[in-house]
């Protein structure tokens, strides 16, 4: 995979306003297969790749196979607000599944599913059309032509490692792309993949 670093488009004037403003927030959409930490000894693709803002860390975490909104701060009390579960920052995913999805399965991860590491339930759970605004995924999912693939939206209030994924393997309906949309007031729609911008962090 060739690397690219991709810099938000603020100026270097604007950069340092919105610093001077306090502490900041960075929307990054993390592309597919980017870990969420700034190096690998691998040498497989990380932030640093992608992030150039000296003292800006990740809120919370994004496993290597899922794409979407990434917040990084370059505040310790606004990244514990982002990422500590105490703070139930409501967090939207979009998630591609494998077979026809049913309103019962939806109906269990609202209600609630046990995992290896304890209950887990959604704070809501829909079926969706695929969005006219999703990106390609590079590669593209591997998926059966015999068996059929739905959308779902889920929102948790917690992060547990790959819950997700976890929790739709425990309805047998197995997550094949996963796409984080949302973290509370930030959405990623605005971002192509790679893509990263400012904002001043007062939604938190």
């Amino acid at each position: 995979m060739n690397r690219r670093l991709y810099k938000h488009e603020s100026n270097p004037r604007q950069r340092h306003a919105e610093r001077a403003n306090g502490p900041a927030v960075l929307l990054f959409n993390k592309p597919f297969g980017v870990l969420c930490q700034f190096t690998d000894e691998q040498g497989r693709d990380t932030l640093a790749d992608y992030v150039d803002q000296p003292g800006y860390y990740a809120a919370g975490r994004l496993d290597k196979d899922s794409e979407g909104l990434l917040l990084l701060t370059n505040d310790g009390s606004l990244q514990q607000r982002i990422s500590h579960p105490r703070y139930k920052l409501t967090k939207r995913y979009l998630a591609q599944v494998e077979g026809d999805i049913t309103s019962a399965a939806l109906k269990r991860l609202c209600q609630g599913i046990k995992l290896k590491d304890g209950p887990a339930k959604a704070v809501n759970a829909e079926q969706v059309d695929e969005p006219d605004a999703l990106w390609p995924r590079h590669p593209p999912i591997r998926k059966r032509l015999t068996v059929p693939t739905s959308w779902i939206e889920i929102t948790l209030d917690e992060g547990r490692n790959r819950q997700v994924r976890r929790m739709s393997a425990a309805i047998n309906f197995p997550t094949l792309r996963l796409i984080r949309t949302h973290i509370g007031p930030y959405c990623v729609w605005s971002l192509n993949p790679g893509e990263s911008r400012f904002d001043a962090g007062r939604g938190l």
